[in-house]
């Protein structure tokens, strides 16, 4: 069995040659030994108790008389090689974290899209997604005009009771309102991807793309079918899915590949604020 460089406690830092420890004695074992004569001769012969009794007595005088008056020692040579090795004390001084520093207690996300990237992504998933409700107008109705009258039906209630045919007709005051709430709603819906965005762990613009769509589809399917039941009727639902993931795929690209701001969470106050004073800001040790 090896032998370790270092034996004992930290804390034992004595200098001594030797080490006081109590000192050996059998009267521990002729009490034991005596003890079982004494039970023995329970099961045998009396006179076996007798010898264990006197046994016993001679034991506890010779053990007492090792602890009391004085307790009895020995001293064991300490070898160099195996003494304690002492304990070195480091004065370090503690340097603590700021608020946002080194990812310190910051709230996330860390960083940000800027609202302008979220901006242009929407009006780009705007255009994508007016692209394909167009088309789907012209194939299924044979009319493009048939989305942007759904569409306008979300600001002119009216919209919803119109007829399929009424639909299909192009109405100048009719497209002005849809035109203006597609851009509207792509801006909003584009500025939310552009904060929601960053806390997706990983590859944000498809899951964003696919999630908060569905998200969104299945919050519009009750609210339509609330506010305005005869709309409802006229939408087709899966290719509604279809335009939003093309808003939720194209928007969230665009959005991902704008440059990321930092937060300022990790700035102080006066920084935060913008206010100028002598002893706002520490001054930065030379290099």
């Amino acid at each position: 069995m090896s032998v370790e460089e270092h034996h004992g406690e930290p804390g034992e830092r004595t200098q001594e040659t030797h080490v006081q420890l109590p000192a050996p004695t059998f009267w521990p074992m002729i009490f034991a030994f005596g003890v079982t004569l004494l039970l023995a001769g329970l099961v045998t012969f009396w006179a076996v108790s007798l010898i264990g009794f006197i046994i016993v007595l001679r034991a506890v005088w010779g053990w007492w008389h090792t602890v009391i008056p004085h307790e009895e020692h020995e001293y064991v040579a300490i070898e160099p090689e195996h003494r304690p090795a002492p304990i070195l004390v480091e004065y370090r001084s503690v340097v603590r974290l700021t608020v946002g520093e080194e990812g310190h207690r910051a709230h996330l996300p860390v960083e940000v899209h800027p609202y302008t990237a979220g901006a242009v992504g929407g009006l780009v998933g705007g255009a994508a997604m007016a692209i394909l409700a167009c088309l789907y107008g012209l194939v299924r109705e044979h009319s493009i005009w048939y989305p942007i009258n759904l569409l306008a039906g979300v600001i002119l209630p009216g919209m919803g009771n119109a007829t399929a045919e009424q639909l299909r007709q192009f109405n100048a005051g009719v497209f002005g309102a849809a035109l203006i709430g597609h851009i509207c709603i792509s801006i909003l819906v584009g500025i939310v991807y552009a904060a929601i965005m960053p806390m997706f762990p990983k590859y944000a613009a498809l899951w964003a793309g696919i999630l908060v769509p569905l998200f969104w589809t299945g919050l519009t399917y009750p609210l339509i079918g609330i506010l305005n039941p005869a709309m409802g009727e006229h939408i087709s639902w899966p290719w509604f899915v279809v335009c939003q993931l093309a808003f939720g795929l194209c928007g969230g690209y665009v959005i991902a590949r704008s440059t990321n701001i930092r937060t300022f969470q990790s700035k102080a106050f006066v920084e935060r604020a913008g206010l100028e004073f002598p002893g706002s800001h520490p001054e930065k040790e030379p290099q």
